[in-house]
């Protein structure tokens, strides 16, 4: 046989030009004639790492043949090595190995890099996997996928597939996959935190928890049918008030973390912070402030800003969306501009937290006493903005500088006197009031006056609306919410119902707590839902 001569199936050109079928040659099920499925390829692989230039790419391949591929595709960089290797080799489990990556057919190397082998169920999968660190070169990473992609036994992994079958192989439960996903995004140091929570069983062992005592009602429950007979019908009463009662008790914990004003879900898609106010206040100055960046155009021409500008930025480690809005005002001719304004209402109606700027200089009247000694400050609100005050509102004063000589006052007294007036300008209930004024700031976004107190003052603010009393938030998820929801909505069903329909009573805790281990993928059965979960992963993930 010549040198030249090539297998028509795997096969690779070893040292001295002798060549070695690989174990995969003879197994019927790999001849090129025969096309296999993608449920008869179990074994996937893809580019865990991000595409592009860099100095290390990881290719993880996963599945009953990942010993197969490891023979197929790597190679002993020792040339002793060489002319031994065949079908009895094998990786050893755990230890990385610096050898060559080859193509299956050809024997070609294509590059070199570290090998890792980890044997099942001892990995993420819980299947034998491959991990080929190599580098991060477009050229190399195409020719090391094109040579995965000739063997018959492999195919590429669908997005989250790495992941799912983590999950399949009972590595992690839905909330730990969630968490993984949110771990993987997260941009702030809250991301993270509550992310690691999630992968670390944090939240797991809660809905477990949860699910736990609703199995103990339900047992509780079953027993007394079983045997309730054997008990006067005095006890069967105490029994079941005992049950309805253990019931409340889970009712009542449930809507604890319902109540949570949603600060989770807020964390994790970042807190909706709507910068609003009339024309000309210093919108899109505070804007590009925040962003530290000139991203909104300004001018003090009115109506400058016709369209919501959003923008994410980390604030005090906290995610925050922020828009700023078109000036609002009904006064105004110009289609465009009305279209803006009403845009501006929708986003601060559905804003987490919303700044209300306003112009000092335009909103303040100086009136002196009867001494003529002193004098009193009084604000006069804009009607247009009064409309959209809700209880999250706080309030930044520009201008300062410009307004400082008039009222003759420094610039804590300044401030002072300005709460004390926007207290008595306010037309809301006195506990709105006190939230409203409880974060207000006097600054000149020109000169810098006043900026740093209004960071630190806004970062307190954002923290004060997310952070939670205690532990990490429970609910992340919308969907958490909507089966805890349930939940509820089927113990408080099981309360309604007399003794004599115990039977009917015991099918509503059953819902309740089939609702709980659908968090955590205990009793989720429909495809739909898990396919949006792991559809939301990378590739290689």
């Amino acid at each position: 046989m010549s040198d030249s001569t090539r297998y028509q199936g795997f096969g690779i050109i070893l040292g001295g030009g002798t060549i070695r079928e690989r174990d995969h040659l003879s197994d019927p099920t790999l001849r090129r004639t025969q096309v296999l499925s993608d449920a008869q390829r179990r074994t996937i692989y893809a580019l865990s790492t991000p595409p592009g230039k860099g100095g290390v790419a990881v290719v993880r391949i996963s599945g009953p043949d990942a010993i197969r591929v490891h023979r197929a595709v790597t190679r002993s960089v020792r040339a002793s090595a060489r002319s031994t290797m065949g079908e009895e080799e094998m990786p050893t489990p755990w230890l990385a190995e610096y050898r060559e990556i080859v193509d299956p057919e050809t024997g070609g190397k294509l590059d070199d890099g570290i090998v890792l082998f980890f044997e099942g169920p001892k990995s993420f999968t819980t299947e034998d996997t491959l991990e080929l660190q190599v580098h991060s070169g477009r050229a190399v990473l195409t020719a090391i996928l094109t040579a995965l992609s000739k063997l018959r036994f492999c195919r590429p992994a669908e997005p989250g597939e790495f992941t799912r079958r983590a999950f399949e192989g009972g590595r992690m439960d839905l909330t730990q996959v969630e968490g993984l996903r949110d771990l993987i995004e997260a941009e702030t140091e809250a991301q993270r935190r509550i992310a690691v929570g999630g992968v670390g069983g944090i939240q797991k062992a809660k809905f477990e928890s949860l699910r736990a005592k609703i199995l103990d009602c339900l047992m509780y429950v079953e027993g007394f049918i079983d045997f309730g007979e054997d008990v006067d019908e005095l006890g069967q009463e105490d029994m079941l008030e005992n049950a309805h009662t253990r019931a409340q008790e889970i009712i009542d914990t449930i809507n604890l973390h319902l109540r949570d004003n949603r600060k989770g879900e807020i964390l994790r898609s970042g807190i909706k912070l709507a910068i609003f106010g009339p024309p000309n206040a210093g919108k899109s100055s505070l804007f590009n402030f925040l962003a530290e960046r000139d991203v909104a155009i300004t001018s003090p021409i009115p109506g400058t800003t016709r369209d919501v500008l959003t923008l994410t930025l980390d604030i005090g480690g906290l995610p925050v969306v922020l828009n700023d809005t078109a000036g609002i005002r009904k006064l105004t001719d110009d289609a465009v501009e009305k279209i803006g304004v009403e845009r501006a209402g929708g986003v601060v109606e559905g804003s987490d937290v919303s700044i209300c700027v306003l112009s000092l200089e335009e909103v303040i009247s100086v009136v002196p006493y009867s001494n003529q000694s002193t004098s009193r400050i009084t604000l006069t609100l804009p009607t247009d903005v009064l409309h959209h005050l809700k209880p999250h509102t706080t309030f930044l004063f520009n201008k300062a500088d410009l307004t400082r000589e008039v009222a003759g006052l420094s610039g804590e007294l300044l401030e002072r006197e300005v709460r004390d007036a926007l207290t008595r300008a306010l037309p809301v209930s006195a506990q709105q009031k006190e939230a409203n004024t409880r974060r207000m700031w006097t600054v000149s976004l020109h000169t810098g006056e006043g900026t740093k107190e209004f960071l630190d003052g806004l970062a307190y603010v954002l923290k004060e609306r997310v952070a939670p009393a205690e532990d990490a938030p429970l609910i992340t998820q919308a969907r958490h919410r909507d089966y805890l929801e349930s939940a509820v909505k089927f113990l408080e069903e099981f309360q309604g119902f007399p003794l004599s329909q115990i039977d009917i009573a015991a099918e509503s805790l059953r819902y309740a707590a089939r609702a709980i281990g659908s968090v955590s993928g205990v009793d989720v059965s429909t495809e739909d839902v898990l396919g949006a979960i792991f559809s939301s992963f990378c590739v290689g993930k």
